[in-house]
């Protein structure tokens, strides 16, 4: 997955879909990029129920002694997420869905870069698989 998606679902409808009790009012946004907060479905902790929070996409490894690592870390291979030292821990143990319509991906045609859109065929979303950080409000995809 390349860094843009969309997310215009109605918050009843993601709600439904995804069953969760109380979902905040979302703004639809038709350009999501690294660094942007997103809606992503976890796991409570303490309730085990299914909750929507807010997450900074960019993944800041617990390791890192710059935070500007976390524009960087915005997604990870599905080949290798469980064996690279900046997304196990988290593909291990903190494991989330990103809420999203589709996604943008890039294809050279002709010298120039075309996106082209990837979402499902009858408009229903497509949440993404992600991993977070623990006490801290970040996710890659």
């Amino acid at each position: 997955m390349c860094g843009r998606y969309t997310l215009s679902q109605p918050s009843e409808a993601l709600a439904e879909r995804f069953q969760l009790k109380e979902v905040p009012s979302l703004e639809s946004q038709d350009n999501v990029a690294p660094t942007n907060s997103v809606a992503t479905v976890v796991v409570d902790q303490q309730s085990h129920k299914r909750v929507l929070k807010q997450l900074q996409w960019g993944l800041i490894p617990s390791w890192a002694k710059d935070p500007k690592i976390g524009s960087k870390m915005i997604n990870a291979r599905a080949e290798t997420v469980s064996e690279k030292p900046s997304f196990r821990a988290a593909f291990r143990h903190r494991r989330c869905l990103v809420l999203a319509d589709g996604f943008y991906e890039w294809q050279r045609s002709q010298g120039k870069k075309q996106p082209y859109y990837i979402r499902m065929k009858d408009g229903n979303p497509l949440p993404l698989p992600g991993c977070g950080s623990i006490g801290k409000v970040q996710m890659a995809v």
